[in-house]
């Protein structure tokens, strides 16, 4: 079984939630930010996971303030913004760390050896990662690549496939 599957983190509500639970599906994780220039993401985030939810495409949002201090909200203001502006409906969690001595066992993960594409460290917000249905790290996108880049939705189309 991956490490993936092994981790938890708390969502958006502070609730604990098992990644076991996405066994099975293909995730795309995402650190995000509400005062970023990659901000409007949200939009294509969500488009993408309305229209691939249905193939088994799960959509994993961290919050996260370390970027030029980019998501100062609190998880309540988080989740109303995210809401309210973008009507977003894919699973919002707990803002974290995603880097440095307090990093979320998650993105200690995705940012470890574990992760085949060689993208050791979060570049900024919105820096993606696509999870295949067992739980391997497919690849690493850039925060500048858009949910809808043709690559990224090549990778998800093929991991949704089992390929």
């Amino acid at each position: 079984m991956s490490r993936f599957y092994e981790l938890t983190a708390k969502d958006i509500n502070g609730r604990t939630v098992q990644l076991s639970k996405y066994k099975g599906q293909v995730c795309l994780v995402v650190n995000l930010a509400s005062y970023c220039g990659y901000t409007p993401q949200y939009a294509g985030l969500q488009k993408l996971y309305d229209v691939k939810k249905g193939a088994g495409l799960a959509i994993l949002g961290f919050p996260c303030n370390q970027f030029a201090k980019e998501e100062p909200g609190t998880d309540e203001e988080i989740k109303s913004f995210c809401k309210s502006k973008y009507g977003v409906g894919f699973d919002l969690f707990s803002k974290i760390d995603v880097k440095g001595k307090d990093q979320s066992p998650v993105y200690d993960f995705l940012t470890g050896t574990d992760n085949p594409s060689g993208a050791h460290k979060v570049r900024w917000n919105f820096q993606k990662y696509l999870i295949d249905r067992t739980g391997q790290i497919v690849e690493t996108y850039d925060p500048e690549i858009e949910p809808s880049d043709p690559t990224l939705t090549a990778d998800i189309d093929k991991a949704l496939a089992g390929k």
